[in-house]
């Protein structure tokens, strides 16, 4: 790495609450006791919303209008087949619950819209109705005689529906569902309302324990875990039988149970074979929510209509330009200076008279293309694009995804519903990168399924940022030489040190130095939590750059701030005032308004940010600040994404020691379970071979 002098001070120490996809959305803060949920304004994050709950709905119908699951497994012994038994007995009927998900075969779709300007149809933005005064009177009633905190009563009125009181006293583990409810709460809420009748095996208690265990998965990018890892989960938590707890969620529909299978093996191997290769240790049994099930199968069944429908051309040109014309799904690999080669595809395609969309993570993405494109939000919301014909599809022949690490499954469900047929689809971004702040890991199971070309951009990140990452990229943390103190490194000794240095870099010393304002220079931390997290660092540089008495919802005008309109997606912006209709924000030249019931929940102060949610934005300047505590947060991935954020000059504030290069050269970071890739194999694989 480098060494040199600091443009100033230097700050270090201090870890985070945690470096999972949970830090690119606020702390899930309790809304009010008199609803939280009321009516909210009319704006993009609703449109957004919306038009998500529209598709979703036409995904489940087109998989409701799809024959029912294949049997499968029917040589199974031991605890897959009683799990494969629980789930066919819900689909009998002689149970209740959901049927078991299995992936079909690519579903007809509507053609591809005529050449002429298809009609627009772009979902209108519907306004939330608020709960019922009489369901938060009943909500709040129930919770005051379990002694759960009053700030609950929007929360559950929202989740659990106008019915919320009735289903607490049967079921009070219920409020399991309301995010931040930790199960000791839920158990302590329990006890209050059933009294003796409550007790650690109580299959209501069993029930509630897995959904939240898959839940808690979710929010670390699963879409799905082991059953082994389900039962451990259980047995920590004081279930005392975890097999029958499995048994009992699955009979009851609120999970789903799996076992995927390489599909090639299975036609070639006898049914011997095929049983004892699903009994062996590398076949796990994998649970999941329904949701995410569903999630999963629509874009692999989308992904492959997409591969298969597109008429094969020869376009002349560059690499990804052939593959483009050739096929319908193509992956592109490459840095921050690769992107130039997906933009050059659109240009190339529009030349051809297609119709091109080139869609960004960010809106700070999609500033640096430097050409016509939008957000993923944007696009599926209906704010700007193409629009959506009479029939909902996109009216579009190419769409390019930019940053496509950061498509959650739910996102890029959506979206390749929405594509018609004929729609080619290039997936573009750096596989070093963090994953998505929502589950799943799309873009990284695309590539490990090898269903489709993927072309790998030879364009190296220039510079000594661009050369310090592509090391960390293949785990070498090496000293580049930075003349124009383009990288520089500034230990630190505590927390407290940390803080104080990288306040000094932002405010003084990168502005002297390096040229770059305050407000064009990110600082980017492990977590937000922690004596150098976020919180901390937001609040230091507050009072150094624009003190004031916070008295819009603990904010000031010309506050720097992250604002989340929708899980997993943060827009950085400056307050500019308030008025009655709530907080406004400049983000990107554009103003928006955050409705007051939403400040507390949805607004950061953003001077500093995590590295989840930095990712997809880049800046002229970034301070990475790394307190002691931070070691265990470290990956090679978090750190490739931290160090990657500056355009012209990178501060690290450096506090781990030998952390950082042991980080880097083992790259350990957890890996996701997700279902995708085999998905995507049995309904691409095998048939191209």
């Amino acid at each position: 790495m480098v060494s040199g002098d600091a443009p100033a001070e230097t700050d270090g120490d201090d870890a985070a609450d945690e470096a999972t996809g949970t830090d690119g959305a606020p702390d899930a803060g309790a809304t009010s006791a008199d609803g939280g949920d009321k009516a909210a304004e009319v704006s993009e994050a609703q449109a957004e919303l919306a038009a998500q709950r529209e598709l979703r709905a036409r995904i489940e119908q087109r998989k409701a209008e799809k024959e029912g699951p294949i049997e499968a497994g029917t040589k199974l012994s031991g605890k897959a087949a009683d799990l494969l038994a629980a789930v066919r007995a819900v689909e009998s009927g002689t149970t209740s619950g959901s049927a078991l998900l299995e992936a079909p075969e690519p579903g007809p779709r509507r053609p591809a819209p005529a050449a002429e300007p298809a009609m627009t149809v772009r979902p209108a933005p519907v306004e939330k109705a608020a709960a019922a005064p009489e369901t938060l009177t009943a909500v709040r009633e129930v919770l005051a005689r379990g002694g759960a905190p009053e700030s609950l009563t929007g929360q559950v009125a929202t989740v659990l529906g106008e019915g919320a009181a009735e289903a607490l006293r049967e079921d009070p583990w219920q409020l399991l569902a309301v995010p931040g409810v930790q199960p000791e709460h839920a158990d302590g809420f329990a006890r209050a309302l059933l009294g003796a009748e409550c007790g650690p095996g109580d299959p209501r208690r069993a029930v509630a324990l897995v959904a939240w265990l898959l839940e808690r998965a979710a929010l670390k990018g699963h879409t799905a875990l082991e059953e082994t890892a389900v039962r451990a989960g259980l047995a920590k938590l004081s279930v005392p039988d975890p097999d029958e707890a499995v048994q009992q969620a699955i009979s009851e529909g609120a999970v789903l149970v799996f076992q995927e299978e390489d599909a090639q093996a299975a036609e070639e191997d006898t049914e011997e074979e095929q049983a004892s290769a699903l009994e062996a240790p590398d076949v796990p049994v994998l649970l999941g929510l329904d949701r995410y099930a569903l999630a999963e199968e629509s874009l692999a069944d989308g992904l492959a209509r997409l591969a298969k429908t597109v008429t094969a051309d020869t376009w002349d040109g560059p690499e990804l330009v052939r593959a483009a014309g050739a096929h319908g799904l193509v992956a592109h690999t490459g840095g921050e200076a690769a992107r130039r080669e997906p933009v050059a595809l659109a240009e190339a395609a529009r030349e051809r008279g297609l119709r091109v969309a080139v869609a960004a993570h960010s809106e700070n993405g999609v500033r640096r293309l430097g050409a016509q494109a939008l957000t993923v939000a944007a696009l599926l919301s209906g704010a700007a694009g193409p629009g959506r014909d009479e029939e909902g599809a996109l009216a579009l022949d190419l769409l390019i995804v930019l940053d496509a690490p950061q498509l959650d499954v739910e996102t890029a469900a959506m979206l390749v519903e929405s594509l018609p047929d004929g729609c080619r689809l290039v997936l573009s971004g750096d596989p070093g990168v963090l994953g998505s702040a929502g589950a799943g890991r799309v873009f990284g199971d695309v590539l490990a399924a090898r269903v489709c070309p993927q072309v790998a951009s030879r364009v190296p990140d220039p510079g000594p940022i661009g050369e310090l990452v592509s090391g960390i990229g293949i785990g070498e943390l090496n000293q580049v030489d930075a003349p124009g103190k383009e990288v520089v490194i500034v230990p630190v000794r505590d927390a407290g040190e940390a803080v104080h240095r990288s306040v000094q870099l932002v405010a003084d010393s990168v502005p002297r130095a390096i040229g770059v304002p305050a407000e064009q220079t990110q600082v980017i931390t492990v977590g937000h939590g922690g004596s150098a997290g976020t919180r901390a660092l937001n609040a230091a540089l507050k009072q150094r750059l624009n003190p004031g008495p916070g008295r819009f919802g603990g904010f000031d005008p010309g506050d720097r701030v992250a604002y989340v309109p929708a899980p997993g997606r943060t827009v950085t912006g400056t307050v500019v005032s308030a008025d009655a209709e709530g907080l406004w924000l400049e983000c990107e030249g554009e103003k928006l308004v955050v409705p007051k019931e939403r400040v507390e929940s949805a607004l950061r102060h953003g001077w500093a940010l995590t590295a989840h949610q930095a990712a997809g934005m880049r800046w002229p300047a970034a301070v990475v600040v790394l307190p002691g505590d931070a070691a265990q947060g470290l990956s090679r991935a978090w750190v490739y994404t931290a160090f990657g954020r500056g355009e012209r000059h990178l501060s690290v504030v450096h506090g781990v020691d030998q952390a950082l290069p042991r980080a880097v050269a083992e790259g350990a970071s957890q890996d996701r379970t997700t279902r995708l890739r085999p998905l995507l194999e049995a309904l691409l694989a095998v048939g191209e071979e």
